[in-house]
């Protein structure tokens, strides 16, 4: 059973929501907020997603790799949590923190990772998903984020749009602004 460790809007947000978690295929998922005991399972999730999965963006560049890797620690994790104007999101299953996201009160993106360990089970798009619905629950009309090279296909097909060029961090040269809206309506996400 997935469950959603926070409230859970109706309308186009929340339909949204439940789509992706249906399509999930881990059944015993719980997406929840981050809590401060989260940080060192969670800066795992981030170091290995990032050093493991994006590659195409660090070209296994020591330097690039400890630049993005270097505020990937507790200490940081738990600031994220505190910041009164952001949200921590933990996708949890059998009690291991399988996924991180983070959305401001302003709709932006800026975590999305997942563990190498369970990549290809719809938990980056329930995540998504959910940064969204609570971008939405804040009053945003849009989210906003800056994708990697190697995320770029996974937002193009969830619906974001290239808003700008790419502009690379900590090093690479990969970094493609998007945007999607929240607030539209397609005949699949109609209540009749």
């Amino acid at each position: 059973m997935v469950n959603i460790g926070f409230r859970a809007q109706g309308g186009f947000a929340g339909r949204l929501l439940r789509r992706a978690l249906l399509q999930c295929q881990s059944c015993r998922m719980q997406i929840r907020d981050a809590l401060p005991e989260d940080a060192p399972a969670a800066c795992i999730v981030l170091k290995r997603s990032i050093a493991e999965l994006c590659e195409a963006d660090h070209r296994n560049d020591p330097s690039i790799l400890a630049r993005w890797l270097g505020n990937k620690t507790h200490a940081n994790f738990r600031a994220w949590i505190e910041q009164p104007d952001n949200s921590v999101l933990v996708a949890v299953e059998n009690h291991d923190i399988l996924a991180v996201g983070s959305v401001t009160d302003a709709g932006t993106i800026g975590l999305n990772y997942v563990s190498p360990d369970a990549r290809f089970r719809g938990i980056s798009r329930a995540l998504l998903r959910a940064l969204e619905l609570r971008a939405a629950e804040r009053g945003n009309h849009r989210c906003n984020l800056t994708s990697t090279e190697t995320a770029r296909r996974f937002y193009l097909s969830n619906g974001y749009t290239e808003t700008g060029a790419p502009a690379g961090g900590f090093g690479t040269s990969s970094g493609y602004p998007m945007t999607r809206a929240l607030s539209g309506r397609s005949s699949a996400d109609s209540d009749g």
